[in-house]
């Protein structure tokens, strides 16, 4: 039976049911929605409205480009840097000072629980990095006192200070030239808090609230927020830039992939997250299908404190044994390009002379005997629990490394029972043993995929979830950093990606294309190829 007459055969079974259990949008029946709003079914909840805490695609998605603004972010086809929040900058020569001039007459969200009383200034971007860099700062420790993206870039080793100029002109000081800090500055981390807010909150004791609550900038601004079942949002009319024609943007929160096609073909959803049966929502005259090449990728990483992935023999030996074609033809359905390195072909960093990983399982069987395992061992596997466009089916990859293994002896215990804010607790506690993830890059620059992944810093803040800490490695990404000729840092790069092929403490395994569906009505850009979506020039006919 080929892969659409078995979709279709699975639809016919589950849709019923399915049409008769949803309703329209999880939403509260007072609050009906307008034909002027948009649907967006997304796979989960966020873990924070405040993307400075978290690095998930989760919270991301419901966050960065829908409630806020950075100071500069990524425009166009070719994602250079453009000005948001500051109209302009300058940089000195030497690289070691930043001075952004920031835009007047920006207005944060007016809501239930806050009105603002000023615009946007200098102050609220003190306030925002201030808060990630100062451990004394009042609201650092809260909410935990983790900036995972900051420390895994080793942002404060970088910034030396940040000096307010007058209410609309700032300046960075870095300690040193880093060729990243503008990229990692218009990430989708990097937003913009309001201080006034953050000071009511002292007042009130309540001061959690600045990442539960959201106030920001951005284009929507929240509305109301149930977990489990949707985030509605309204349109911020004081926009900027330029306020959305929508009424009101609907985040309804729908795990099941089944039951996000279903709704998306009940017409109740305008939009879908991570859209699975390709060819039934193509085969629909009033659906689109669309997708983006993403910078990112999915791997099968080891927690290399823990025995015996401490081993590099050992993970050496399981790189050789896990068939990385059958999981692209089966789990990515032959709709993305198998992982030879960290980094995808698309990167200038790209170094197709680096040895990729094969698969032999003769020779992985030699390398289990020569680590002192030649009968194998049991090992945990933690596969993620939510759907994302570097790995739509983490518990079907996780079978099938499980057959794989088996041929080398290792038994494979499948963990798929957490709950994803759980299970990223877990994970940067360091209580698995192995596990399935991925990475969406924030920006092109390759280094966004090296330190956040696998340096050092990335390794104590826990966001490095291999907990590989490699000195050799650490330079080298620094010096690659250090330097603004593109030469030498991809030479740099090159021999950073062979140490990682030799030491293994990941198995890259695929760079996908990242999917979306909608009902033709939705006109706009809504995917990046570095992540995230963003309604902020999304239109409804």
């Amino acid at each position: 039976m080929s892969i659409l007459a078995v979709e279709q055969h699975l639809l016919k079974i589950i849709l019923l049911p399915f049409l008769c259990l949803i309703s329209a949008c999880n939403t509260d029946n007072d609050e009906s929605l307008s034909n002027n709003s948009i649907v967006y079914c997304s796979e989960g909840s966020p873990e924070s409205f405040n993307p400075q805490i978290v690095t998930s695609g989760t919270t991301i998605d419901a966050t960065s480009n829908q409630l806020y603004n950075r100071l500069i972010s990524f425009r166009g086809d070719k994602n250079t840097i453009a000005p948001s929040l500051a109209k302009s900058w300058h940089t000195t020569r030497d690289g070691k000072m930043i001075t952004f001039y920031l835009r007047k007459d920006v207005a944060f969200h007016t809501t239930s629980y806050f009105t603002p009383t000023r615009f946007f200034n200098a102050d609220d971007v003190l306030f925002s990095f201030n808060r990630i860099l100062i451990p004394e700062h009042p609201f650092h420790q809260v909410s935990g006192g983790k900036y995972p993206f900051f420390q895994s870039v080793s942002f404060s080793n970088v910034v030396k200070s940040i000096e307010k100029i007058n209410d609309y002109t700032i300046r960075f000081k870095f300690k040193y030239a880093d060729s990243s800090i503008l990229a990692n500055i218009a990430s989708d981390f990097s937003v913009i808090l309001s201080k006034e807010y953050a000071d009511s909150l002292v007042k009130k004791n309540i001061k959690r609230e600045i990442d539960t609550l959201p106030i920001g900038t951005g284009p929507f601004k929240l509305k109301k927020y149930r977990p489990g079942a949707y985030i509605r949002y309204a349109t911020h009319q004081q926009y900027w830039d330029k306020p959305s024609t929508l009424e009101q943007l609907i985040f309804d929160i729908t795990p099941s992939n089944t039951g996000r096609l279903t709704k998306l073909l009940a017409g109740e959803c305008d939009v879908i997250a991570f859209p699975i049966a390709h060819e039934k929502i193509q085969s629909k005259p009033e659906l689109e299908l669309e997708a983006v090449t993403s910078f990112n990728v999915g791997y099968l990483g080891f927690n290399t404190l823990k025995p015996p992935f401490d081993n590099v023999k050992v993970r050496q030996a399981v790189a050789l044994a896990v068939n990385k074609q059958a999981i692209i033809d089966t789990v990515y359905q032959s709709k993305a390009d198998m992982a030879h390195s960290l980094l995808p072909a698309t990167s200038w960093a790209y170094n197709k002379s680096t040895l990729p990983q094969t698969y032999d399982i003769s020779k992985a069987k030699k390398l289990m005997a020569e680590a002192g395992f030649p009968n194998g061992f049991t090992m945990n596997l933690w596969a993620l629990p939510v759907q994302r466009a570097y790995n739509p089916d983490a518990v079907t990859m996780a079978k099938l490394i499980q057959a794989d293994l088996k041929k080398i002896g290792i038994s494979v215990l499948i963990e798929s029972s957490l709950d994803m804010g759980s299970f990223l607790e877990q994970l940067s506690k360091g209580e698995h043993q192995s596990v399935l993830l991925g990475w969406s890059a924030d920006h092109p620059d390759p280094d966004n995929f090296f330190t956040p992944l696998l340096s050092c810093s990335s390794a104590k803040s826990g966001n490095n979830r291999t907990f590989w800490c490699n000195e050799d490695f650490d330079d080298l990404i620094q010096q690659a950093l250090q330097t603004t000729n593109v030469t030498q840092r991809k030479e740099f790069y090159s021999r950073a990606l062979t140490l990682i092929s030799q030491e293994v403490p990941l198995i890259p395994i695929a760079h996908s294309k990242r999917f979306q569906a909608r009902n033709n009505s939705v006109k706009g850009e809504l995917l990046s190829p570095y992540g995230g979506i963003d309604f902020s020039r999304v239109s409804k006919n």
